[in-house]
């Protein structure tokens, strides 16, 4: 099958799945293209199968901001066109729902027919999306969509509430590649982070303000206080220099590391202890998963889908949004009793093996043979806005 995929090429949730997601398709063979503004974080090495196509758009004085979405489309239809796709997987609603529809648009003109999913990651829905300004487009290009899925129960549910559609949203839950994301040992490098065998706690992020990265840094203050312990940073973003003033605040800038964006952020996990995720908004939660896939127990808020992920008593804890200190309690309970911490380890890793890569690729590869599928049985309703 030759597959489009269309996203963010940034650190983020929404595009590290789509990556992760074409280069698990491109081993089992399938062609996959990406299509996007700059090469993706974590295609980073020549892949088998794999193909790169950059959008460029152009300056001109009358433009104030460049128009990437024409540009975009137009990269998508010649991208359709000449390698002869058969299906386009988009993620992140915005802008890229509505841009496959203009795409499909204009190749029905040439009697061709691109069946087009889009899936789900979150802020696109409960953030962005439902803002006046983009929901009815949103609402609109979902709608005319051939497939959609959502990576968690509580993103299916809150996209049904919030929007008038009439799709099935399947629920796939985004994955973990334990080829990559696993338990090695990095004794050499834990032990030049914490010399003396400090617990180390670990947070990665864009550091947006619905990260709650302040709750992490007070949550690691009120643990310092009760046993030695660093705090692993990992991540940029708009909350960064607050978040460092703070530090220096509290006088605790020589116990924290300020790591910014990292490409191997599995070895920084496999020398970790805890990983604290306090957001306010979290439609999966795909860094927890990637810490349980290295055995380190996390310490969640309950927003969003994050519960479907951290089982609260078992591979850590769950908290109510903003409950410093009940997290910073829960947290110690597990740093300071080794074999607390080892049991936690245990189930996180058993926890993380169900979402194995190995086992969510064929939920998309049945998913995009049954939108091909129907497809073959007529334009779904597209030909009627021609």
């Amino acid at each position: 099958m030759k597959i489009g995929i269309v996203c963010y090429p940034t650190f983020g949730g929404s595009g590290v799945v789509a990556t992760e997601l074409g280069l698990g398709l491109a081993a089992k063979g399938h062609e996959v293209h990406f299509i996007t503004y700059r090469r993706p974080a974590r295609l980073t090495t020549f892949h088998t199968n794999v193909f790169y196509h950059e959008v460029t758009g152009e300056d001109y004085p009358l433009f104030e901001y460049p128009p990437y979405d024409t540009a975009l489309a137009s990269k998508m239809a010649e991208v359709v066109k000449y390698e002869n796709l058969d299906l386009l997987h988009v993620h992140y609603a915005i802008p890229h729902a509505a841009v496959a529809y203009m795409v499909k648009k204009i190749l029905l003109r040439e009697g061709r027919y691109i069946p087009v999913i889009v899936t789900l990651h979150g802020t696109d829905i409960t953030l962005v999306g439902k803002n006046p300004a983009f929901k009815p487009i949103v609402e609109f290009s979902i709608s005319k969509s051939d497939g959609v899925t959502a990576v968690s129960r509580f993103l299916r549910q809150k996209t049904l509430e919030q929007f008038q559609i009439d799709n099935d949203i399947r629920v796939i839950y985004n994955f973990v590649d334990f080829e990559r994301f696993r338990k090695i040992n990095k004794d050499h490098f834990k032990k030049a982070i914490a010399p003396e065998g400090e617990r180390i706690l670990t947070h990665i992020s864009n550091f947006r303000k619905v990260k709650r990265v302040e709750d992490v840094i007070n949550i690691f203050k009120r643990v310092y206080e009760k046993l030695p312990c660093k705090l692993l940073l990992i991540g940029d973003g708009p909350e960064r220099r607050h978040a460092e003033d703070l530090c220096r605040k509290i006088g605790l800038c020589h116990e924290v590391r300020f790591l910014g964006k990292q490409d191997a952020v599995e070895e920084l996990l496999a020398i970790s202890d805890l990983f604290i995720i306090p957001s306010e908004n979290e439609s999966f939660g795909l860094a927890a998963l990637e810490a349980m896939a290295c055995e380190v127990p996390v310490l969640s808020s309950n927003a969003g889908g994050l519960p479907e992920v951290n089982i609260d008593g078992e591979t850590g804890f769950v908290c109510e949004v903003g409950d410093v200190d009940g997290m910073a309690a829960r947290a110690i309970s597990i740093l300071a009793d080794e074999e607390a911490l080892r049991v936690f380890r245990k189930n996180a890793l058993r926890q993380a093996e169900r979402f194995d890569i190995r086992h969510i690729l064929p939920q998309y590869e049945a998913y995009y043979e049954e939108v091909l599928q129907k497809s073959l049985t007529g334009y779904t309703g597209v030909e009627q806005d021609i």
